[in-house]
C-alpha cells in the first residue's frame, strides 16, 4: 500500500474540491437571490469544504514523498495531520456560520422563495455519494484525513437536511415561521462545530501515538508466531504514520542459536510481515531468549 493508494486517495480528495467548490457557488447564489438564510448559511459550508479538501489534497500529496535524511520514517505524519487541520477548520467555520445565521433573527425581510430547497436537495444527494465514497475508500487505506472528509460530507448531508427542514417550514407559512430559516442555518453551524471536534480528536489521537485496534496487532502476532523458530512473543507495538504502521516487536527464539542465526530469524520476521500485512511499513525486532517451556506462545505483557 504505497503510491498507488496515495493516487487514488488524492484524485478523490481533488473530485471533492471541484464538487464542493459548485455546490457551494451554487448555494450561495440561490440563497442570496432567495433571500434564504439557510441555503446560504449551507453554500459557506461548501466553500469550508474547500478548505478542508485541499487540506487533504496537501497533505496526501506531501505523505507521498519517500524517506529522506530528516524525516527517517516517511511523511507520512502530514496525511495526519491534515486531518486535525479538517477538524479545526470545520469547528470554526461552524462557529461562524451559527453566528451569522443568529444575526437576522427578529428581522423584518422578505420570506424565502422556493427554489433554494431544490438547491438543498441536489446538495445532499452529490454530498451523500461523496461522503459514502470517502469513506469507503479512506476506511481501505486507513487514511485520517480521508475519512475526515468522509466525515465532513456526512455532515453536509445532516446539515443540508437540517437546513431543508427549517427553510420547508418557513416556506409553509412565511407569516409564523420566517425565523425558522435563520435557525436551520445555525443548526447546520452546531452539527459542523460537533463533527469539526471528533475528527480533530481522532487525528490526535493518531499524532499522539495511540495503540492500533487489537485486531491489527494479534495479526502482526499471528503472522510472526507461523515463522519457524519463533517461540513466543513478548511485546508488540504498533504507531501509524500516514496510512501504514511502524512495528516494534520482541520475538522469543531459542536460547542457544547463536547470534547470526537469531539475526537471520529476526529479518525472515520482518520481511513476512511486510509482505503479508500490506499496511505494515516496517518492522524492527529485538530478539530474546526464550524460556524452556516455551512453545509459539504470547506472554502477557510487562507491567
Amino acid at each position: 500500500m504505497g503510491s498507488n493508494a496515495l493516487d487514488t486517495g488524492r484524485r478523490i480528495a481533488l473530485a471533492g474540491v471541484l464538487a464542493s467548490a459548485s455546490l457551494g457557488a451554487l448555494n450561495i447564489a440561490v440563497g442570496l437571490w432567495q433571500n434564504s438564510t439557510s441555503v446560504t448559511a449551507a453554500g459557506f459550508e461548501f466553500v469550508g469544504d474547500v478548505l478542508a479538501s485541499l487540506a487533504v489534497f496537501t497533505g496526501m500529496t506531501i505523505a507521498s514523498r519517500p524517506p529522506d535524511e530528516n524525516h527517517p520514517y516517511g511523511h507520512g505524519r502530514f496525511e495526519t495531520l491534515a486531518g486535525l487541520t479538517v477538524g479545526i477548520l470545520l469547528a470554526g467555520g461552524g462557529g461562524l456560520i451559527s453566528y451569522q445565521s443568529l444575526q437576522g433573527v427578529g428581522r423584518d425581510h422578505a420570506a424565502p422563495g422556493a427554489a433554494g430547497a431544490y438547491t438543498l436537495i441536489v446538495s445532499v444527494v452529490v454530498k451523500a455519494g461523496l461522503s459514502t465514497t470517502k469513506y469507503r475508500v479512506g476506511r481501505r487505506l486507513r487514511s485520517a484525513s480521508l475519512v475526515a472528509d468522509a466525515w465532513n460530507d456526512g455532515v453536509d448531508v445532516l446539515s443540508g437536511l437540517a437546513a431543508l427542514a427549517a427553510l420547508s417550514l418557513t416556506l409553509y407559512d412565511p407569516a409564523r415561521f420566517l425565523a425558522a430559516d435563520h435557525y436551520g442555518g445555525a443548526a447546520v453551524g452546531v452539527i459542523v462545530i460537533l463533527t469539526g471536534i471528533r475528527v480533530a480528536r481522532d487525528a490526535s489521537l493518531e499524532l499522539m501515538d495511540t495503540s492500533p485496534d487489537a485486531m491489527l496487532l494479534n495479526q502482526i502476532r499471528s503472522v510472526a508466531l507461523g515463522v519457524q523458530g519463533i517461540r513466543g512473543i513478548d511485546k508488540c507495538l504498533a504507531r501509524k504514520s500516514g496510512l501504514q504502521f511502524h512495528v516494534d516487536l520482541h520475538i522469543e527464539v531459542d536460547p542457544e542459536l547463536t547470534v547470526s542465526a537469531a539475526h537471520e530469524l529476526a529479518g525472515t520476521v520482518r520481511t513476512r510481515l511486510r509482505q503479508e500485512l500490506s499496511w505494515v511499513a516496517d518492522v524492527l525486532v529485538h530478539v530474546e531468549p526464550a524460556q524452556p517451556d516455551r512453545t509459539n506462545s504470547i506472554r502477557a505483557p510487562s507491567r
